[in-house]
């Protein structure tokens, strides 16, 4: 019994191990008091995050990658909401064809997507530009909006919205008043998958971003091209941190939403 205990348990955490080790590693040599990438560190200091934070070159791409995603996450979470309620009340067979569509960028590889935007884009000059970038990232961004969205509305009673319409709401107040309370950790939890996707994505940045809209992905890529010193470790290090917050009050908004179902669903006749 004790054996079978240890072996799958050593295995995870094997897995584990090997999944973290890369990242404990670029963390550990953020810290780096040297002028090149070497691990382990000769000695620990936070050079490298002060020349992140005092050059420009660095600051620019950050503010680019913030203001795009955070446009991202309001155009996103918009759209996905629609979309979501729409495929609700649409019949079966064409709810699994209209969320196949709007699906497609999560399974159409990332290059492919990368190389339709930009000669969709190159056609019409928005190469190089923000609102390329925050028109893309939506593109990319809506379906996790509408998978979370969707997953929130599976586990409201429709009962509830048509009593409120029976009781004389209007279709915008039953909206606000009843649905849309319902479904505020998933419309929250898209908004964040929406944010991450957003401000860590490539591909589609190497392709249109340009020289005036270059993210911070884009920077960090560059740098590794043709520089390669210890400030991409502080960079990347902070990068994880934020992913990994917003990750974490993403599970905390879906533990939430199973509350509100699992008290709905009880308080149901």
């Amino acid at each position: 019994m004790m054996l079978a205990r240890i072996v799958p348990a050593s295995i995870v955490g094997l897995i584990l191990f090997f999944l973290a080790f890369p990242i404990v590693v670029v963390a550990i040599v953020s810290f780096s008091s040297a002028t090149y990438l070497t691990f382990p560190p000769p000695a620990f200091g936070l050079r490298w995050y002060e020349a992140y934070f005092s050059n420009p070159d660095w600051l620019k791409p950050t503010w680019v990658s913030i203001w795009v995603a955070c446009a991202v996450v309001v155009l996103a979470t918009f759209l996905g909401t629609l979309a979501a309620l729409g495929i609700a009340r649409l019949p079966k067979a064409m709810r699994v064809v209209a969320a196949g569509l709007i699906l497609s960028p999560l399974i159409v590889p990332g290059i492919v997507v990368a190389i339709g935007i930009y000669y969709a884009y190159s056609r019409y000059g928005l190469v190089g530009t923000p609102i390329a970038m925050v028109l893309a990232h939506t593109c990319l961004a809506v379906p996790f909006v509408v998978t979370s969205v969707t997953a929130s509305l599976s586990g409201i009673d429709p009962r509830l919205e048509q009593a409120a319409l029976s009781l004389g709401a209007t279709p915008g107040a039953t909206f606000f008043q009843v649905t849309l309370p319902l479904i505020q950790p998933g419309v929250l939890v898209g908004a964040l998958f929406a944010f991450i996707t957003s401000f860590d994505e490539l591909i589609v940045a190497l392709f249109i971003s340009g020289t005036g809209a270059v993210t911070l992905p884009r920077r960090m890529w560059d740098d590794l091209r043709f520089q390669i010193d210890p400030t991409i470790a502080a960079v990347s290090t902070l990068t994880i941190v934020l992913t990994a917050a917003l990750m974490g009050a993403a599970h905390l908004l879906r533990k939430r939403a199973e509350r509100n179902r699992m008290a709905t669903s009880s308080a149901a006749p």
